[in-house]
């Protein structure tokens, strides 16, 4: 929310609110090369990928860490968009929009403001109210996993959303030097939340950010946690049949959540985690059971 203002991108002059921002200069222009969308009042997309840089940090040096710089790293490996776009894609059975007039946009980023560390929260809850109620699927690009938070308020209606996780660690703390919504608390934020019913969590695994006490808040919330352990035993079929049919649904990754081998950019390199595979197939098996409202992409630390 703001007056319209002019940002400078590239060779580029775009107009945007003072909430959003593209990326920065010498950057492509947008992810994958998808049209720039900053006017999210204006908005006509069916997918809408928008980057979230900073979650809310637990001491002054974390608030630009190396996960904040995970967005504009995505835009800037973009240089084969038109073989992403358009060659055939096994993973896909076929190009990724299968000639099919699906409009996908890159909404920039939510900017921060350094005299205010919770206006980026604001200001991605705005943007991403914006997004949904365009009718458009939200793909957002953290940051740490702080910042569903605000995307999950932005999800706010009567029918209840079911609610699945992909991560290391379970993500249920209450507080961290007494900041509620830090990227070891999203989840208990959802648990409070009461559009949000189902909660299934997959992956756990290793020493996480849980004391038993939050183990135990999680049992007794209801939310199906499926460790690592579990999952390998009985393959991911077996988990998307534990999920409620019909969504809609709302999906978050925690890149630890995936293994290590596959996935060496996380800051908890932990074994054990979801292969290539098994990623695949629960996403394409989710949004084959249901409305997938949105998802997240989050803790991706590029220098590493």
């Amino acid at each position: 929310p703001g007056d319209e203002m002019k940002i400078e991108t590239g060779q580029q002059r775009v107009g945007t609110t003072d909430a959003i921002t593209a990326a920065p200069p010498g950057s492509p222009t947008s992810f994958l090369g998808f049209p720039l969308a900053l006017d999210l009042d204006n908005l006509a997309a069916d997918i809408a990928i928008l980057g979230i840089p900073f979650g809310m940090p637990y001491a002054p040096n974390e608030m630009a860490n190396d996960q904040s710089r995970a967005p504009d790293a995505f835009r800037l490996c973009s240089p084969e968009a038109d073989l992403t776009k358009n060659h055939f894609d096994w993973d896909l059975g076929g190009p990724l929009l299968d000639n099919r007039p699906i409009r996908v946009v890159d909404c920039g980023n939510v900017t921060a403001d350094m005299s205010d560390h919770a206006e980026h929260y604001r200001r991605a809850e705005v943007a991403a109210r914006k997004i949904l109620d365009s009718g458009a699927t939200l793909i957002t690009i953290g940051g740490d996993h702080g910042i569903p938070i605000p995307v999950m308020r932005a999800l706010e209606r009567k029918e209840k959303i079911t609610l699945v996780h992909v991560d290391a660690h379970l993500d249920w703390r209450d507080d961290v030097n007494g900041e509620h919504e830090g990227y070891s608390s999203p989840i208990r934020r959802a648990s409070e939340m009461d559009w949000f019913g189902d909660i299934i969590q997959i992956g756990i695994r290793g020493i996480g950010s849980a004391r038993t006490g939050e183990v135990e808040d999680a049992r007794a919330y209801g939310a199906n946690i499926i460790t690592a352990y579990e999952m390998h035993d009985i393959g991911m079929q077996a988990v998307l049949d534990r999920i409620p049919d019909g969504g809609p649904y709302y999906l978050t990754i925690d890149a630890d959540g995936i293994d290590p081998t596959i996935m060496p950019a996380v800051l908890a390199q932990t074994p054990g985690g979801l292969n290539w595979i098994q990623t695949h197939k629960l996403i394409h098996g989710l949004v084959n059971k249901g409305r997938v409202l949105g998802m997240d992409l989050v803790e991706i630390a590029p220098s590493y």
